[in-house]
């Protein structure tokens, strides 16, 4: 059985890396320290699990001792280990016998997702997280049907955040995505200026998003637009920022299947699936 992903304490996680000397991208971790803030035996190599995610472990998952399972701040570490005691509704004690650390990942992939209607935001965002996409940044299109306001914006940006956290839980990523505030056509833009490689998807792009030249480093800033295409002044806007129209094959895409479709290619052709 594959160990479930939950997520932890960033600071008993960076403690517990540093005394077993974590490694970078996988492998056999060091034997621990045995003597950790004054404890002897596994006292340093305890992490606790509680509150909503304890209770997810506890209540839901039920988790017993001996189980393997997996703990991550969601920022590129991994400490892995077995259940060692669960008391209560809440509370999860895990024993960690090694512990993985995952540099950022090169080149950086940020998806651009104009924003869809009803909840195929959510289907995109679930999607392009469990494919590998390291950035999505919601974007209020010019020809978007569905906009972001007040409290209603505040929720839908927050239901955006627990998707990509949810599914990085599930496809078991150490290093989830980053989900940016809601951008603008101005701030698309700046982001297509500062990238290695600026990419609008369009079904005419006269170049196919499968041959364009990538950068080995850097970033990757892919556009997604809304249902009814990007306008015309925003293709000019992102053309003068140094942006190129692609497109990704002979058949179109929804909007919210065209960015995973595009991070997909991305990660088999810059080697990032090796």
């Amino acid at each position: 059985m594959t160990a479930p992903v939950f997520l932890a304490d960033p600071a008993r996680l960076a403690e517990v890396a540093r005394r077993h000397g974590s490694r970078s991208g996988g492998g056999t971790d060091p034997d621990p320290d045995p003597e950790v803030d004054g404890a002897s035996g596994s006292g340093g190599r305890t992490v606790v699990l509680e509150g909503p995610e304890g209770r997810h472990a506890v209540s839901v998952r039920r988790m017993r001792p001996g189980e393997d399972v997996v703990l991550t701040d969601g920022a590129g570490t991994g400490a892995y280990g077995t259940v060692e005691a669960v008391s209560g509704k809440d509370r999860l004690e895990v024993a960690v016998t090694s512990v993985r650390t995952e540099p950022e990942p090169r080149p950086r992939i940020t998806v651009v997702q104009a924003l869809p209607k009803g909840d195929r935001g959510e289907l995109a965002v679930e999607t392009m997280t469990e494919t590998g996409a390291d950035v999505v940044v919601p974007w209020a299109a010019a020809r978007c049907v569905t906009q972001w306001r007040g409290e209603r914006g505040q929720k839908s940006l927050a239901k955006w955040r627990s998707t990509a956290r949810e599914a990085g839980k599930q496809s078991r990523r150490l290093r989830f995505p980053e989900v940016a505030g809601l951008a603008s056509t101005a701030d698309v833009a700046g982001l297509l200026r500062d990238a290695e490689l600026g990419v609008v998807l369009h079904e005419e792009g006269a170049l196919p998003l499968a041959t364009a030249e990538l950068p080995r480093d850097g970033g990757i800033v892919v556009v997604v637009g809304p249902e009814g295409g990007v306008s015309p002044e925003e293709s000019e806007i992102f053309a003068g920022a140094g942006a190129r129209a692609c497109r990704l094959g002979p058949s179109v895409l929804r909007t919210s299947t065209a960015g995973t479709a595009a991070t997909a290619l991305l990660l088999g052709r810059t080697g990032r699936w090796d």
